[in-house]
């Protein structure tokens, strides 16, 4: 806003020093204003202990209009456990070197706790965040023209640990803190399972600890790491959540070993959040050109918070090449685009493009198929749509498909009881 009204980029730029102080200026108005709040507001200028009621009420708002109900809101965010509160479910050896080693917080960039994009605005903080407790959470996301169920997706940041067996560690206690905090306080929650990805190995083990809990249905890992997703090196995860039942869930995020570009580290987290896209294009094209689909014939591979306007040219692009090149994939029998259609799903929030009927109906056009979207809220992420906005402009047939048939195909463990 700054930039526009004061013309820089135009015609007559301001010189650096000018947009320096300029800035500057901006900041420290900014900083005034919010250190002027009353101490019972938050930085929005709402009241603290009203969070949970603005958060119900308006989200409430975006989604009481959704029809059908959708079965399954595949994008729900529990808030992050303090490793204080995982050590109480780790074995005695791990609890005290989390305590000897003082990890008394492990937080990763990808969702900073006070970022706008991390917390609704208007949910407020403190003890008065909506997703601090299984009721406070379910009274929001779950009921009549919101969701029947919610998948939970636990961020806290596993990939991150150089050592595999810390991560290991970490992750076993994250999934028995869900089960225990979420899954057994309020039946209508589901959950993936978090692995650690760094030794393929223990993630299979973590699988095959959980799979008789019916109520994970999925396996989460990141869109950024050490390698691409459909390396082989990966292969034992897959078969153990395809023998299980299991979809695969991508989620935006990475380890922050490498930078998030192919071109070094960027300055904002503004950069750092729209390059996850990059990071989805690659793994999406691993797995394609690695043969995952061919081995793995029944996985079911969910991309979280990808966005999908890029989906139509990137396949545009693979398939191009792919012509060209194929007898380096031999196995790889049919283009790309239809591999996608069979095996790859993509929650709706953040719809990465306006929601207006006329480039919704380009998009879904463009994708060629009803059967890719799956409806997530990415509550209580903020992206400033509404979560109801995307499904309202869709065709009823279509509508319907992202609520609740596609969740249905996808997630095996869901069963059939749900069915609409």
């Amino acid at each position: 806003h700054l930039l526009r009204e004061q013309g820089v980029g135009g015609s007559n730029p301001l010189a650096p020093t000018k947009f320096t102080q300029q800035i500057q200026g901006y900041w420290s108005t900014a900083a005034i204003k919010i250190k002027s709040l009353p101490s019972s507001q938050n930085a929005y200028g709402q009241s603290r202990a009203s969070g949970i009621v603005c958060a119900k009420a308006k989200f409430a708002d975006a989604m009481t209009s959704i029809d059908p109900t959708p079965l399954l809101d595949a994008d729900v965010h529990p808030r992050q456990p303090t490793p204080a509160e995982l050590a109480r479910h780790m074995e005695p050896y791990w609890r005290e070197a989390v305590e000897v080693r003082g990890i008394d917080s492990w937080e990763s960039i990808a969702y900073p706790p006070k970022a706008p994009l991390t917390v609704r605005p208007d949910i407020g903080t403190g003890a008065a965040r909506a997703d601090a407790t299984a009721a406070q959470l379910a009274a929001v996301v779950l009921g009549p023209g919101r969701a029947d169920l919610a998948l939970c997706h636990q961020l806290f940041a596993v990939q991150s640990f150089r050592d595999a067996n810390l991560a290991a560690a970490f992750a076993r206690a994250v999934n028995d803190w869900t089960a225990a905090e979420w899954l057994d306080r309020e039946p209508r929650f589901r959950a993936s399972i978090v692995v650690p990805l760094q030794a393929p190995e223990l993630a299979v083990a973590e699988i095959e600890r959980r799979a008789a809990d019916r109520r994970f249905i999925q396996v989460l890992v990141l869109a950024m790491g050490e390698q691409p997703l459909g390396n082989q090196r990966y292969w034992p995860i897959y078969a153990a959540a395809e023998r299980h039942g299991f979809a695969l869930g991508v989620h935006a995020g990475s380890s922050y070993h490498h930078a998030v570009t192919g071109s070094g580290w960027p300055s904002h987290y503004l950069e750092d959040y729209a390059a996850q896209s990059l990071g989805f294009h690659t793994q999406l094209g691993s797995f394609i050109a690695e043969g995952v689909f061919v081995k793995f014939p029944k996985l079911k591979v969910v991309m979280i918070e990808s966005g999908v306007t890029w989906v139509p040219s990137y396949l545009w692009r693979l398939s191009k090449f792919w012509r060209g090149v194929r007898l380096e994939v031999p196995w790889l029998d049919r283009p790309p685009m239809e591999i996608v259609r069979d095996h790859v799903r993509f929650t709706t929030t953040p719809f990465d493009a306006p929601t207006d009927a006329v480039t919704i109906a380009r998009v879904m056009e463009q994708l060629g198929s009803d059967d890719l979207l799956i409806y997530g809220s990415d509550f209580p992420h903020w992206h400033a749509d509404a979560p109801n906005e995307l499904m309202r402009h869709l065709p009823k047939a279509t509508a319907r498909k992202s609520l609740i048939d596609n969740a249905l195909a996808t997630f095996p463990r869901l069963g059939g009881s749900h069915a609409a």
